[in-house]
């Protein structure tokens, strides 16, 4: 078996269900051998305390955890807990975004960028913690231009991240082009492709209209040809993003950053079939 770089995105469960299927899930991928596991955090911080469970539950169980921690809605004070809490528990990297703003909230709280998040971390923290941030192949969906998202992103870079991982794309060649972009902007850290399975069509494009990640006219052409018939669906995605990912890794690419929905019966069939 090929030795890939491996890492998984879950989200807070809200149930114990929930708590117990993610528990099964952790426990299948961690087969893999992960470099960590990373837990999402709600709009506006409002799965801070379910974030926060499921990352020392990870940590305890001995493998690395990744919380993601945001911007939106989050003072000063309020970072600074969570920095000393992950500290105390030996929590060594973040996943740092600006955040989604969750409706009907007004305060954008003391951080409006992401750069200005990581400046802080940095600030309160020094070295302790390895920081990723995000990235975008298709340009973020409310940057004015190429040009501004390339110095957006070098902001964040600047500010002191350590690696990015990236918005999930379908074009390969956007990742690429992106790339080439950041080398021209003198940026030079790793940067991990992020990798989106096909579960299921009205999801995959509800979350992809909110993101700006495009679906190709072929793909989608495809999955919406199959319907209902979801097995034959998850068959052709499975196909789809183990093509994706091995001209990924052909091109040499530093890891692999799977977006799970706290599922691992696709991821499985992916992993293996570009590592047999």
């Amino acid at each position: 078996m090929k030795n890939i770089p491996l890492s998984f995105e879950f989200f807070p469960p809200k149930t114990e269900e929930g708590i117990a299927n993610l528990r099964r899930t952790r426990k299948q991928l961690a087969t893999f051998q992960p470099e960590f596991f990373s837990v999402t955090f709600g709009a506006g911080g409002s799965t801070r305390d379910r974030t926060m469970d499921a990352v020392f539950e990870i940590q305890n169980e001995g493998y690395a955890a990744a919380p993601h921690i945001s911007c939106i809605s989050a003072t000063k004070d309020e970072v600074r807990e969570l920095l000393k809490a992950y500290q105390a528990k030996e929590i060594k990297r973040l996943v740092t975004l600006r955040g989604d703003l969750p409706s009907g909230v007004v305060s954008v709280g003391d951080f409006k960028y992401a750069n200005e998040l990581v400046d802080f971390i940095r600030q309160e923290t020094g070295d302790w913690f390895h920081i990723e941030v995000a990235a975008y192949p298709e340009v973020h969906p409310e940057s004015t231009s190429v040009a501004s998202d390339i110095n957006n992103f070098k902001k964040k870079v600047d500010a002191g991240a350590n690696s990015a991982i990236t918005q999930y794309f379908y074009n390969i060649d956007a990742y690429f082009q992106f790339l080439e972009s950041c080398q021209k902007a003198n940026i030079s850290l790793p940067i991990i492709p992020g990798v989106m399975p096909i579960y299921n069509y009205t999801q995959l494009a509800r979350f992809s209209g909110m993101c700006g990640a495009e679906i190709p006219r072929w793909l989608r052409l495809r999955l919406e040809a199959y319907g209902d018939d979801m097995a034959s669906l998850r068959d052709f995605g499975v196909d789809v993003i183990s093509e994706l990912c091995e001209k990924l890794l052909a091109a040499g690419v530093p890891s692999l950053h799977f977006y799970t929905l706290n599922q691992a019966g696709i991821v499985s069939k992916i992993i293996n079939n570009v590592t047999d």
